[in-house]
């Protein structure tokens, strides 16, 4: 992946900088592309990458856009993408966002409580436009996921009850909104696929329920939350989109004027995205090998927000002596740490280290923290 060639041309860039592998983003969004029905829809998230070589590529594809704030859709309408292909989703939108988002005909608001229901409805009179909307339904199923990432359980902020969608029928009756559409999203970095089984039983029965009481839904919105291979990204460069769609489209109960939408991120450019750091020092203290690295967590803050896992690579050393290493940032931060205890080849001070799995929540994560300078972004077809 990393070639003599390619490790070559690094050395004329400065770094830390993401490097984006766009034929990796491209492979992956065909899979997905081939795993779709007509009555399929896509909305990308764009909060797991906001880079704008990435959209495009992603635009491309024909997929739409699934936005946690108003700056979001106008990043993504500043791109090229059409307003009638994006969602507005958020536990907490603005008045000044959710006017915004009304005046440009987005497709659908993805709202999270009734109250914020009555909020659209007002704003939408002051426009004299009939809005329509999906209700966001906290399911409360455990997703076998990092607790800090899990959106779906009853101690979660996300949705309404499901115990409320008797509320929905009463709902339906105010005159600038539509309720067209129901929405799920249980979580992210979902590996087995048990929780999203249960996840149809639910949307089942929900339809089913809201059909019985006079409300009739057009989009039912699944959400995302399919994760990827942080352990071993080079053999799991595809996400496994086929297993995930089939299973929405064979066990959801949709009639034919019915379409099923998911918001997937991660799953689509988790793979392509990569983090190039340079070694400034190693050391050892108190029987521990240090690596730090001139990257650090206001370029990747998920090891220290979440605890996650990267795989880690010294891509210059020609060492076939394995080493035990903290590997750090520059970060004045006990936490902007990558790694503890990490096998690496023996590493020197100027080697090029590589984290895989960065294209998600990664460059659109980052931070100026300690007045630090944001990186560049080079990518494999102009490098």
């Amino acid at each position: 992946m990393f070639s003599s060639d390619l490790v070559k041309k690094f050395n004329n860039l400065p770094t830390p900088f993401y490097y984006y592998d766009l034929d990796i983003l491209k492979n992956n969004l065909k899979s997905l592309s081939n795993s779709l029905r007509s009555n399929n829809k896509v909305h990308f998230s764009v909060k797991s990458n906001t880079n704008k070589r990435i959209l495009e590529i992603v635009k491309s594809f024909n997929l739409g856009i699934d936005a946690v704030s108003y700056n979001e859709i106008k990043h993504c309408l500043d791109q090229g993408f059409e307003s009638k292909d994006i969602v507005f989703a958020g536990v907490g939108k603005t008045d000044e966002e959710i006017k915004e988002a009304i005046e440009n005909d987005i497709a659908y608001f993805n709202v999270e409580s009734f109250q914020e229901l009555d909020v659209i409805n007002q704003l939408s009179k002051k426009q004299s436009k009939l809005t329509e909307v999906s209700i966001r339904i906290n399911p409360n199923i455990f997703s076998e996921t990092n607790k800090k990432i899990q959106t779906g359980s009853k101690d979660d902020k996300f949705g309404v009850q499901l115990e409320d969608i008797s509320k929905f029928s009463d709902y339906d009756k105010l005159s600038n909104i539509n309720i067209s559409g129901i929405h799920f999203h249980i979580g992210s970095q979902i590996l087995n696929l048990s929780p999203f089984e249960k996840l149809c039983k639910i949307t089942n029965e929900t339809i089913s329920y809201l059909a019985e009481n006079g409300v009739t839904i057009k989009n039912i919105n699944v959400g995302g939350g399919l994760g990827i291979d942080y352990m071993d990204p080079v053999n799991n460069l595809k996400s496994n989109f086929k297993d995930f769609i089939h299973l929405f489209n064979s066990k959801i109960k949709f009639k034919n004027n019915q379409s099923i939408h998911f918001e997937l991120g991660r799953s689509i450019v988790g793979q392509c995205g990569f983090l190039i750091s340079k070694i400034l020092y190693t050391k050892k203290s108190y029987n521990k090998n240090f690596i730090v690295l001139d990257s650090g967590m206001n370029n990747l803050i998920r090891p220290a927000l979440y605890n996650s896992k990267h795989k880690i690579s010294n891509i210059s050393s020609s060492s076939n002596k394995i080493e035990a290493y903290d590997i750090v940032g520059p970060i004045c931060e006990s936490t902007d740490t990558f790694a503890k205890d990490y096998e690496m080849v023996e590493s020197k001070r100027g080697d090029f280290v590589v984290i895989y799995s960065c294209g998600a929540y990664a460059e659109s994560m980052s931070s100026n923290y300690n007045l630090r300078d944001n990186i560049k972004s080079y990518y494999s077809d102009t490098i």
